[in-house]
């Protein structure tokens, strides 16, 4: 069965309160396929947040911690991320082959491990700043790629990635390997002064091979977030029928 352009999108609540995400679930839950839960909400909300997006919706659910930590610590949390009955949850790709592999055990198969390769808001200044040698901050190409090659060998699912890095790692690691990429920006919301700076517009990420594509602000601050979803995916599935043409 073919994808809708509803199946690609995955909506972000960065929210800090209940009834906000209550709001934006009940709003969107007919235009996404996903919503992603992070650090402030769950910490504010806890597991009751997945609790609501279950009642109110039939959307995925992708829990995004980006866990890191020693293995055994990272085991035992990715266990109990098991029991919240989400359907993807992220760790960070900068550790150890290790680190993800007790992460991946952990889930039990009960959970879609992504390894998150490099930050959308990091570029080659952030990576040289950081101490990384040249050749990561020449081309941060490079680093993703080693970390979707630790995350591949170790049994994740996927990786998070950016929509221009998604289509060397679909060549590398193959097709059923997920490519879940942040930083999208619909063509019609581009703004300059954006403080993600690994951006691709939803267009250029499926082009990419991208399976998944989180898209919030343009969505979450438009005056009418269902109306602002509805254009995502009639963007989507231009984009689709392009590539069916090509």
């Amino acid at each position: 069965m073919e994808k809708t352009g509803r199946d690609y999108i995955v909506f972000p609540l960065d929210v800090a309160e209940m009834d906000e995400a209550q709001f934006l679930v009940r709003k969107l839950e007919a235009h996404v396929a996903m919503f992603k839960v992070g650090l402030e909400l769950f910490i504010g909300q806890g597991p009751d947040i997945l609790k609501m997006i279950r009642d109110l919706s039939d959307a995925g659910i992708f829990l995004d911690l980006k866990l890191h930590d020693i293995s055994e610590t990272v085991f035992r949390a990715m266990a109990r991320v098991a029991d919240l009955g989400v359907d993807l949850a992220t760790v960070h790709g900068c550790s150890s082959k290790k680190m993800l592999e007790m992460a991946v055990q952990g889930a039990r198969g009960r959970v879609g491990i992504l390894g998150v390769t490099l930050l959308t808001d990091n570029d080659g200044d952030t990576l040289a700043g950081g101490g990384f040698a040249e050749r990561f901050s020449a081309d941060p190409m490079e680093l993703v790629m080693l970390r979707a090659k630790l995350a591949c060998d170790a049994g994740c699912q996927g990786v998070v990635c950016s929509g221009r890095e998604a289509a060397g790692i679909k060549a590398r690691f193959g097709r059923d390997f997920l490519a879940v990429t942040p930083g999208i920006r619909p063509a019609w919301s581009l703004m300059p002064g954006d403080d993600q700076k690994r951006v691709t517009t939803p267009a250029q990420a499926i082009d990419q091979g991208s399976d998944l594509l989180v898209i919030g602000r343009p969505i979450r601050d438009a005056d009418d977030p269902a109306v602002a979803a509805r254009k995502v995916i009639a963007e989507i599935e231009t984009a689709l029928e392009n590539l069916r043409h090509a």
